[in-house]
């Protein structure tokens, strides 16, 4: 040790510590040793902590610095700035290989979400464990067509050796499933309200009666209501058993053909909706079927897992503001809401994060 020397900070007990000065025997350079929970910068990890929890918890950095004011404690929102920036800096990711070094799942969900930065939408891409209900990985997607998303997705799949992958209904999504050889679940509400919807609106028109396509092909509108009635229970039961069903109601509107011109006509319209739910159930009713080792069923055939943290880590901070000024700031705030939501469950410590 050469020398001791005093170092003023910004602390909730302390107004300066003990800083120690070490030089190296051979090549005489010097360097500083301080105590726990002080750095380089004049605030403490103590301060510092605070001020970003109390910005995860959704005070705006100006309003964090208000409050610290008010508690005692100067801190700029600037400073507030730079610690919540460093902090969420240190978040551990998916491709960082620290977060999840030996963390293996059967099942990922994936989602996409969008943000204003700087005047133009970013692409956020959110992976859950779809069995814990953990974060895994949020980053900035430059596409959203499937040669992005592989690109993105098999990484994280690859290390987790995860068997299914959940996903809304997006195609491009089941082309990745396609291209990596895994299993899909498709989020059985979206397709539910879709279905529903396209079910009201189909039927009616059937009711009005101006389109005549259905007569073109043999089929009466009763019996067009009842197709749609039965899919709409067939949606709700969701059995892998009952997909030959939907084949019949295919192939009885299965010569529709596409008009040439102008809008597509109530029949063709049935038969391209019925045609899609056919080769969709086996995605929408895998969870049906597919068990742990212990026979029991591990996930719920949604994406609902996704949907809150794109709600809890993105949107809700993301509300509040008129958009983030830097891509790596809506990466980091992002990261560091959803690292603070998984300590529950990993038993992570924010603390031992700012440090």
């Amino acid at each position: 040790m050469r020398q001791e020397v005093e170092k003023k900070i910004r602390d909730s007990q302390y107004s300066q510590v003990t800083a120690r000065r070490y030089e190296c025997s051979r090549c005489h350079r010097t360097m500083r040793v301080y105590p726990k929970g002080v750095g380089r910068q004049q605030i403490s990890h103590r301060l510092s902590g605070i001020a970003i929890m109390l910005y995860v918890l959704g005070l705006s950095y100006g309003a964090t610095e208000i409050v610290m004011e008010a508690l005692g404690f100067f801190i700029g929102k600037t400073s507030v700035y730079r610690a919540v920036q460093a902090a969420a800096e240190k978040v551990p990711g998916m491709k960082q290989k620290k977060l999840l070094e030996n963390h293996k799942t059967k099942a990922v969900g994936a989602d996409l979400t969008s943000v204003c930065c700087f005047g133009e939408w970013l692409t956020l891409g959110i992976c859950v464990d779809a069995v814990s209900g953990i974060s895994l990985s949020i980053d900035n997607l430059s596409g959203e067509d499937a040669e992005h998303l592989k690109q993105w997705l098999e990484p994280i799949l690859n290390t987790v050796n995860a068997d299914v992958l959940v996903t809304d209904d997006a195609d491009a999504f089941k082309i990745v499933a396609d291209e990596i050889g895994l299993a899909q679940q498709v989020c059985k509400s979206h397709v539910v309200r879709n279905t529903e919807k396209l079910v009201e609106d189909l039927s009616a028109l059937v009711k009005d009666g101006k389109d005549t396509s259905l007569e073109a092909i043999g089929i009466t509108p009763d019996e067009a209501l009842d197709d749609l009635s039965i899919l709409n229970t067939l949606i709700h039961s969701r059995k892998p058993d009952e997909q030959p069903k939907l084949e019949q109601l295919y192939d009885r509107y299965a010569q529709a053909r596409k008009p040439p011109k102008g809008k597509f006509t109530v029949a063709y319209r049935m038969r391209n909706l019925f045609l899609d739910r056919w080769n969709l159930w086996p995605r929408l009713s895998f969870y049906r079927t597919w068990q742990d080792d212990y026979g029991d069923q591990i996930i719920d055939g949604t994406n609902n897992v996704c949907e809150r943290f794109i709600g809890w880590a993105i949107k809700e901070r993301y509300r509040t503001m008129r958009g983030y000024k830097r891509v790596q700031s809506a990466l980091n705030v992002s990261r560091l809401i959803s690292f603070a939501v998984n300590q529950k469950s990993r038993g992570l410590i924010l603390a031992d994060l700012i440090a």
